[in-house]
């Protein structure tokens, strides 16, 4: 009895949340792999093999993910689906353990453990790439590292329930299929309207789950099985497609349609902002000895003073006391030509268009003549327009004489301008800082189309 109670609790909340999971990343797949490319990276794992595909396996998880939430829930190539369901879960709780002990070690880099750690090991905890979120949930949840890899720790309990006892199960009847995935699509509805705010899952699994009942029921080859696979795969991989070519059909970022910029900016009243410190290598006129000083220190205790010592180096800035940090806090935009601070006048203009190309280099160049013609037609009508970058002066003015766009660049962080919008370019209309309308590249809109949204 126990046993095939912690086979139906197991398949119904490990189908549900893999379900859920992949389509909030499918959503974004672009901004999963950009999470992707921090973990890869030379100064974290430094995954060659990863480096450059990184796009390509963020799909590929986003799609594994749904297609073995569903697997789960049809009882379908169960043997295979426990197999997948323990490596991936392994493998994320690597990871995000991964992470969290080296977040834990950044945050507590003074600490006995740390230091014992650190001399074992042969690292600098100050050295270590801080992850201020996993990308587990993308940008609808943040979980930390810790709290993620404590959530797939939970998770891999319900797994193993999945692997152990997985010649128990077989394929669905129909009854079976109505409780697993009734009650699955229950605990999706809960998830979806009471955490998310977002309708979209529920249609989703329903449609998913509809298809996957038509196949049982109308095929009667062996192969059934396979063909509900190559369904779930396929209606999966054509909605991380669609959000990839166009757009995210939901926006959990602080950049979203109807959102205000300035808004996004404030510091709420009793909160305190992150400090961080630099640490100073100093060296001894008189014996040439060298020691590490933090910034702290060289204020507070006046180590200036000191008029034998010299800084010989100056290290990064390191996070020594957490604070608040407002959704949007390193939105802003410079002029490249003089180096003036121009965000206060762009986001209270009543009306302006911006093309956010985060780098030029790789933007698209196909529709650069559409850009251009767009951008004339908006400028004609009075409408300010303003190229964003993060490249430097002279590669984006020889970019604009070569395309003939007629509107300015400023620069902003690239990293932020991928928040701003997926694309690169895209098109993102402002009035007083609120923003009204967002546009993919493939899906640039006519003069008409944008007047309207004025």
């Amino acid at each position: 009895m126990f046993k095939r109670y912690a086979l139906i609790i197991s398949r119904i909340f490990v189908g549900a949340l893999f379900i859920v999971s992949g389509l909030i990343k499918a959503n974004d797949a672009l901004g999963f792999s950009y999470k992707l490319e921090e973990y890869v990276a030379p100064d974290v794992l430094n995954w060659v093999i990863f480096q450059g595909v990184e796009l390509e396996l963020a799909a590929l998880v986003c799609i594994a993910e749904i297609l073995l939430g569903v697997a789960v829930l049809a009882g379908e190539k169960f043997r295979l689906a426990s197999w997948s369901l323990l490596l991936m879960i392994v493998f994320f709780a690597f990871l995000t353990g991964y992470t969290a002990i080296g977040n834990w070690f950044f945050e507590n880099h003074e600490a006995g453990i740390t230091q014992q750690a650190e001399s074992a090991f042969g690292f600098e905890a100050r050295d270590i790439h801080y992850f201020k979120d996993c990308g587990c949930f993308g940008d609808a949840i943040q979980l930390t590292p810790m709290q993620s890899f404590l959530k797939d720790v939970v998770l891999l309990v319900f797994i193993l329930v999945l692997f152990v006892f997985q010649k128990d199960v077989e394929s669905n009847t129909q009854k079976d299929d109505y409780l697993y995935y009734g009650a699955s699509l229950g605990l999706i509805t809960l998830f979806s309207l009471g955490v998310l705010g977002w309708f979209f899952p529920v249609v989703f699994s329903l449609i998913t789950f509809v298809v996957m009942m038509a196949i049982r029921h109308f095929m009667q080859s062996d192969i059934k099985g396979w063909v509900m696979a190559i369904a779930a795969t396929l209606i999966s991989g054509i909605f991380t497609w669609y959000t990839y070519a166009y757009l995210p059909i939901k926006d959990f970022r602080p950049y979203a349609i109807g959102k205000n910029i300035t808004d996004g900016m404030i510091m709420p009243e009793g909160m305190e902002p992150p400090q961080y410190m630099v640490m100073y290598t100093m060296e001894s006129q008189s014996t040439g000895e060298t020691q590490e000083v933090s910034s702290i220190d060289y204020l507070e205790k006046e180590v200036w003073k000191n008029k034998d010592l010299k800084i010989i180096h100056t290290g990064d800035q390191i996070l020594y006391k957490a604070g608040y940090v407002p959704p949007i806090h390193d939105f802003v935009l410079e002029d490249l030509t003089e180096g003036g601070d121009r965000t206060e006048e762009i986001l209270a203009l009543d009306q302006v268009a911006l093309w956010v190309a985060y780098d030029i280099s790789k933007t698209d160049l196909d529709v650069q003549n559409q850009v251009a013609d767009i951008s004339n037609q908006l400028q004609s009508s009075g409408v300010p327009v303003f190229g964003l970058t993060g490249g430097m002066y002279d590669q984006v003015e020889d970019f604009r004489h070569a395309h003939n766009l007629a509107f300015p660049f400023l620069s902003c962080d690239a990293t932020t301008l991928k928040t701003v919008i997926r694309s690169n370019p895209g098109l993102v209309l402002l009035k007083k800082g609120t923003v009204v309308g967002k546009w993919h590249h493939n899906d640039i809109p006519t003069f008409e189309q944008l007047s309207a949204q004025w």
